[in-house]
């Protein structure tokens, strides 16, 4: 167990890019051989000793609730309601109330990983450092990320995290949707501000100088798409 109390799971999200499998139930409760997507994640949190959880819910999100009822005896979980979908960045503003003031861990409800040497929590928590960062990026190499991939979205340069720009090509990382926040961050968000992506919380570390990362030594599944669900469920399946 690490120092870190809280995380938060964004799971608010339509999913479009699922198709009809998202048409009656949350794209986080996806099985993958038989398990919500949501579930694996949720497990790795309470392995990990986490004790306090935040989700947030907008589409069909009574359904993620009667799902993680049954996890309601190992953490507490709070339930961060949205009438309409605020990204990334909104959602986790408006959680804040939750989260209090030291950082926590985010992790997006589409990808799984498997860890190989240490979690890749306690992987964050060790590069953490509250004089040095704002925000944490787990980082996988392209190599070892499977399903809905494309291409990357970062570069590593002179030791630091940099995001790629719309004309660049060959970024080497891809960002996991895991992360260490500080919830200083949002103090320079515009208060009239609530629907925002996290990218734009990176790019204003990134320019401070204050965006840490860690190159993640496991494998990442992202489930984007039903082809990449295909993907994940076949490699997972050879690996058990």
């Amino acid at each position: 167990m690490g120092q870190i109390q809280k995380a938060m799971i964004l799971a608010a999200g339509r999913g479009v890019r699922m198709r009809e499998l998202t048409n009656k139930k949350p794209k986080p409760l996806i099985p993958v051989l038989g398990k919500p997507i949501i579930d694996y994640i949720v497990e790795k949190v309470i392995r990990y000793g986490v004790p306090s959880l935040v989700v947030n819910l907008c589409y069909k999100g009574e359904m993620i609730r009667a799902d993680l009822e049954k996890y309601q005896a190992q953490l507490h979980i709070d339930f961060s309601e949205e009438e309409t979908a605020l990204e990334t960045g909104g959602g986790v503003k408006k959680a804040l109330p939750f989260l209090g003031d030291n950082p926590f861990f985010v992790i997006n409800a589409d990808p799984l990983w498997l860890d190989k040497s240490t979690s890749v929590f306690e992987q964050l928590e060790t590069a953490w450092d509250d004089e040095k960062y704002d925000v944490v990026l787990a980082l996988i190499p392209l190599s070892e990320a499977f399903g809905a991939v494309g291409n990357g979205n970062y570069f590593i340069e002179n030791n630091k995290p940099r995001r790629k720009k719309p004309e660049e090509t060959n970024e080497p990382y891809m960002f996991m949707g895991v992360q260490i926040i500080h919830p200083r961050v949002f103090k320079e968000v515009d208060r009239s501000q609530n629907v925002f992506s996290l990218r734009d919380i990176y790019d204003t570390a990134q320019a401070k100088n204050r965006l840490g990362f860690i190159v993640f030594d496991g494998t990442w599944y992202h489930i984007g798409t039903p082809e990449a669900l295909a993907i994940t469920e076949n490699k997972l399946s050879k690996k058990e």
